[in-house]
């Protein structure tokens, strides 16, 4: 099973639900867990699928939104693969992007949040958002309100936007009221959590549909020059 067969899995889904085909995330992972099984060879397929999964439902929802956000005019670079690149060997505008989103720690350096999209302007590198990509909020969402607050404490970098996308398998986000631990850390310190599922979701000012996304990516661009026009 590698990550070009969960691809054909989704663009199967694209033919038959067209747009809305985002709504099938959840139902694309089981199919595909089956057709991993059916591959893996050794004693723990659980921990082999939760791996595979995580880091290639990163690849899948770079893959579904990267021709919208170039359209807009923006480009993304994956977080692990920024981190994982020295600085000499990254092209210049992604060297500048990198030095866009690090946090200050004083003596002890400057360090880049643990996100795995970065959604960049490609004129000027100037960081616009961050995205955070789990199955459930279970994974890294407290984590996620920490480098929102640590990005919002510091001039160079409130600006950016924080975002979490997931198909939300545990249904954290499903209701407003009362809120699980979850919905009530993207109400307080996101600027916004995506879901992909066909449940219904109480949806609300932070919390939507995935198909929002991209329009939230191109208000937040489009404010950000417009402050930089008024400077």
């Amino acid at each position: 099973m590698t990550f070009e067969d969960l691809l054909e899995l989704y663009k199967s889904k694209q033919k038959k639900f067209g747009k809305e085909a985002y709504k099938h995330i959840s139902e694309l992972l089981t199919e595909a867990k089956e057709l991993h099984k059916k591959d893996f060879e050794g004693d723990d397929h659980e921990q082999s699928w939760r791996a595979f999964k995580g880091k290639n439902l990163e690849k899948l929802i770079e893959y579904i939104i990267v021709d919208e956000i170039k359209e807009i005019g923006l480009d993304v670079i994956n977080g692990n693969k920024l981190e994982r690149t020295e600085g000499k060997n990254l092209p210049e505008l992604l060297g500048k992007v990198k030095r866009n989103v690090l946090i200050d720690y004083g003596e002890f350096g400057c360090h880049l949040p643990d996100v795995d999209i970065i959604v960049f302007n490609p004129k000027n590198a100037d960081v616009i958002a961050v995205l955070s990509i789990k199955v459930t909020l279970r994974e890294r969402i407290a984590q996620t309100g920490y480098w929102k607050l640590k990005l919002a404490a510091d001039k160079n970098t409130k600006h950016i936007k924080v975002f979490f996308v997931t198909p939300d398998e545990d249904g954290t986000l499903t209701t407003k009221k009362p809120a699980k631990k979850g919905r009530a850390i993207v109400e307080c310190d996101l600027d916004g959590g995506y879901v992909l599922s066909e449940t219904n979701i109480e949806t609300g000012a932070k919390v939507k549909m995935f198909d929002k996304l991209i329009s939230d990516l191109e208000n937040a661009f489009n404010n950000i020059r417009d402050k930089q026009e008024l400077a």
